[in-house]
């Protein structure tokens, strides 16, 4: 099963998850000035940041908003990422939040885990109820595809709704984890989590080892490390064992040569900040 594999990338690369959520503003200027294609551009950012992180990378995040924003040049961008990180055997989630129901979701459903944007996991909002998620069910099953389901995010808005406290004393967030978790019962792996995970955002850490606990078989997805505030300690709150989630970082990876003052190097910087994020986790893990 597909979460096996994100298992075991896991185990022997490590926590990051790198986010190609890659803006035009975030490539050097002299690398931008290469390319006459705003598309090739994009896709040559991409494919050197996939170069130098694919070996320490336990899975790759591309959020489609960045691409869809640039039209068709865009997306074709975001097609070929992800042919790319095909090709060198990486894992891809594709964050497109998507939270539909009915035939719009088998749509959706089709439209990502087949054709030209076919990809390993998506990301999906279950906010307007179970319904939204099962049609992508039936490729979880025969398509050995799986998803993340947001369950408690990173943004300061998440205390609108999914923190408000419904009549059994109990958090909007934690109902609809514990709905979504026995979803997935039906999809658990060799490593004893499901293809149905959660995105648990580490900058609301109070609840962390609750949510651990009660999600026992729920892989996570963690946004909120770097640039929102999360810092190791938390993330590894979310954590069993070293194992059972992935760290995402965009902007904190992508942009890590604009501290050095670096934009020739770009790559280079990427990859170091990569290793530093991942032995920043690794040590939480091993302080616990």
């Amino acid at each position: 099963m597909i979460i096996d594999k994100l298992y075991e990338s896991v185990k022997n690369k490590g926590h990051v998850c790198v986010g190609l959520d890659t803006s035009l503003d975030y490539i050097p200027e002299h690398f931008m000035n290469e390319f006459v294609l705003e598309e090739e551009a994009i896709f040559q950012f991409n494919k050197e940041i996939i170069d130098s992180t694919i070996d320490i990378a336990a899975c790759y995040k591309v959020q489609i908003a960045y691409y869809e924003a640039l039209g068709m040049a865009g997306l074709m961008a975001y097609k070929r990422t992800l042919d790319y990180i095909k090709e060198n055997k990486g894992i891809i989630i594709s964050d497109i939040k998507r939270g539909d129901i009915a035939k719009t979701a088998e749509m959706y459903a089709k439209a990502h885990f087949e054709g030209d944007f076919e990809t390993d996991f998506v990301t999906l909002s279950p906010y307007m109820g179970l319904d939204s998620i099962q049609p992508y069910l039936p490729y979880l099953k025969n398509k050995n595809k799986g998803l993340f389901a947001l369950i408690r995010t990173s943004n300061e808005g998440a205390k609108d709704i999914e923190f408000i406290e419904t009549k059994e004393n109990k958090k909007v967030y934690e109902v609809v984890g514990q709905k979504i978790h026995d979803m997935g019962k039906e999809f658990i792996g060799e490593c004893g989590y499901s293809a149905i995970g959660g995105v648990v955002g580490c900058t609301h850490v109070n609840e962390a080892i609750e949510l651990r606990k009660g999600l026992d078989t729920m892989f996570f997805l963690i946004p909120g490390y770097g640039a929102q505030g999360g810092k190791a300690e938390d993330v590894a709150l979310y954590l069993k064992n070293g194992n059972g989630g992935v760290v995402n970082s965009s902007r904190g990876i992508l942009l890590a040569y604009k501290k050095a003052e670096d934009e020739i190097h770009f790559a280079d910087y990427a990859r170091k900040e990569a290793i530093r994020m991942r032995e920043d986790i690794i040590k939480a893990v091993k302080s616990i």
